[in-house]
């Protein structure tokens, strides 16, 4: 056997031996799915996005990985960083939201503390050594924290579904979990108690005062390889005496925006996403883009809204200030003059009386 003959034989075990890696890491992290009756928007296996949206093949998601062109980050240290004040632990009039950072918010109203999407890890990864970083530490320390009662959970991806914090957080308070379809499984093979998984267009009536609405967004779900959109992903509306508060999740830009104002024509808060959106030929189905978040806005009849996903983890190839910038270039812009969206640093706290 010559040694060409040998080398391609050693190239092509090596191969192997990663494809055979890859592919049993994909199973490992991969989650069981969601088992019901079919819909609009489930197929009896997998879930789909309302309208003629794009879905991303692997080959895809390699060429955007063999082209990355990511801008800049800087890890921002901890004493760089304002901490939130310890928040009350029973706000009973008006409201408080508090930014945290990425997509978790701390939203107080009616003696009632309800968390979004939380987040304290310092990768959101499937391993603890791996995976995107956090550069800008959380704006609440967690164990400053009051009692949660409610935590929302917009879909299943590491940076949206963090296990360790989710635990952290069963084993401290008890709260209640609402989750969109399948991914309570994931929580309870985790042990925590009390979960509620919700349709788009359902409802979960936390007490007399409060009510969480589950409403459709445009993205995708998996852990895995081999688990994609076989759970839901949602974004959610809060009815509180204070105003209701809608919290977008992780989305792309569609007709069903409108939709959400129809059903729900009262919104006076509006938490909504800016980063992650490079390069635009991947991203957008997904993810919206400054501009698009604006438009957001203006399409669900908030009265004011908040930037959210942005400047905390490297997902996508924008840089780390990058959102901010193309967000307050978009803000200027004739059409969205007096549009009433601003953007929080990690533990501001904005009041509503």
């Amino acid at each position: 056997m010559n040694l060409f003959i040998k080398i391609m034989l050693w190239i092509i075990s090596l191969l192997l031996i990663a494809a055979v890696t890859i592919t049993s890491a994909g199973w490992m992290v991969s989650k069981p799915g969601y088992k019901g009756p079919t819909s609009d928007h489930f197929n009896g296996t997998t879930f789909e996005n309302s309208g003629n949206v794009p879905s991303k093949s692997f080959f895809d998601v390699m060429k955007w990985y063999l082209q990355r062109d990511q801008g800049e980050w800087v890890e921002i240290p901890e004493q760089e960083v304002t901490f939130a004040e310890k928040p009350a632990d029973n706000i009973t009039k008006g409201m408080v939201i508090t930014y945290v950072n990425h997509s978790t918010f701390l939203i107080q109203a009616a003696g009632v503390n309800i968390l979004t999407d939380p987040v304290w890890s310092d990768r959101v990864s499937p391993v603890s050594f791996i995976g995107p970083k956090r550069f800008r530490p959380p704006g609440i320390k967690f164990e400053d924290l009051p009692k949660i009662d409610v935590v929302l959970i917009s879909h299943n991806h590491y940076d949206h579904l963090d296990l360790e914090t989710i635990k952290k957080l069963d084993k401290r308070f008890r709260p209640q979990f609402i989750t969109p379809l399948g991914v309570g499984q994931l929580l309870k093979r985790s042990l925590v108690r009390y979960t509620n998984d919700l349709d788009w267009w359902e409802s979960k009536i936390v007490d007399s005062d409060i009510t969480v609405h589950s409403v459709e967004a445009q993205h995708f779900s998996a852990r895995g390889l081999f688990d994609r959109n076989k759970t839901l992903w949602s974004g959610y509306v809060i009815d509180t005496p204070a105003g209701d508060v809608y919290f977008a999740g992780d989305t792309g830009y569609g007709e069903f925006f409108r939709k959400i104002r129809q059903k729900h024509p009262t919104i006076k808060v509006g938490l909504i996403p800016i980063g992650a959106y490079q390069p635009r030929w991947f991203m957008k189905p997904m993810h919206v883009n400054p501009e698009e978040a604006i438009q957001v806005h203006k399409d669900v009849g908030a009265q004011i809204s908040f930037g959210m996903h942005f400047g905390t983890f490297p997902l996508a190839d924008d840089g780390m200030y990058e959102p901010e910038n193309d967000f307050m270039q978009a803000i200027r812009k004739p059409g969205n003059t007096g549009v009433n969206f601003k953007l929080l640093k990690e533990g501001d706290s904005f009041t509503i009386r």
